[in-house]
């Protein structure tokens, strides 16, 4: 299958850029990033697991899925750095993502529904579905470092806040989500430049559509001058017509 079909690698790079997109949505969604178990002595009582999300907190009694205390304004007064850090990290490196998504669709349309063999006159204008999925695993890589590096942060700073109060806080499911989605967000961008560096030539400049021009282009160009000297006056004034390889 030649460079200009729609490769298995690009259709594959394009279903898990869409499943990290899921996956971070789901750690950006979900309150499970902090939990602050809180024990009680009194046995009539039970102990209290309190689940701090990006938006939400929520405590619950051990055996029960119910709120006790439901807190939807704490995203105002989040006072932990980590999480307020990943409150903008999380969706940016969303936006990201989708915006790849969206350059490695319009790559894989322009190369499945766009003749191999261009039109001469709209050559230099047509889509460079190699730049498209080129950007695409680019943003694919930024998206991947924007999420990654403050979820790994929540690690540490749990240990921090442990060390700093009592060891009750631990993270939680939603750190292992958005650190898998990091890590599909990178296994994407590693296709596309596989791809695209399977599919140029490596002479060819790094930024070249699949093909610079048309193979029935014709060049204009003149003989040297020690051929032109030996033609007459008349025939000078003929350009020559030669095919370019």
């Amino acid at each position: 299958m030649g460079c200009r079909d729609v490769h298995a690698a690009t259709v594959l790079a394009f279903l898990s850029g869409t499943a990290s997109v899921a996956g971070l949505l789901a750690a950006v969604l979900l309150p499970n990033w902090r939990q602050m178990r809180l024990y009680t002595f009194n046995k009539n009582e039970k102990n209290v697991t309190v689940y701090t999300g990006l938006w939400i907190k929520c405590a619950r009694f051990d055996g029960s899925r119910d709120c006790v205390i439901y807190d939807p304004q704490w995203y105002t007064a989040v006072d932990q750095l980590d999480l307020r850090v990943l409150q903008f990290a999380l969706p940016l490196s969303m936006l990201t993502a989708v915006s790849a998504l969206f350059l490695c669709l319009i790559g894989m349309c322009n190369t499945a529904f766009v003749s191999s063999v261009p039109n001469l006159k709209l050559a230099k204008c047509l889509v460079n579905s190699a730049g498209c999925h080129l950007v695409a695993g680019l943003l694919f890589l930024l998206a991947c470092a924007i999420c990654l590096t403050p979820s790994i942060w929540v690690i540490f700073y749990n240990n921090y806040l442990n060390r700093k109060y009592e060891p009750v806080f631990s993270f939680d499911i939603s750190v292992f989500i958005a650190i898998a989605s990091a890590g599909g967000l990178f296994f994407t961008s590693v296709l596309l430049f596989l791809w695209y560096c399977a599919c140029k030539s490596l002479p060819s400049p790094f930024w070249q559509p699949l093909y610079s021009h048309a193979p029935s282009m014709h060049s204009y160009a003149s003989q040297p001058y020690s051929a032109r000297s030996r033609l007459s006056a008349i025939e000078i004034d003929i350009p020559v017509v030669t095919h370019t390889s």
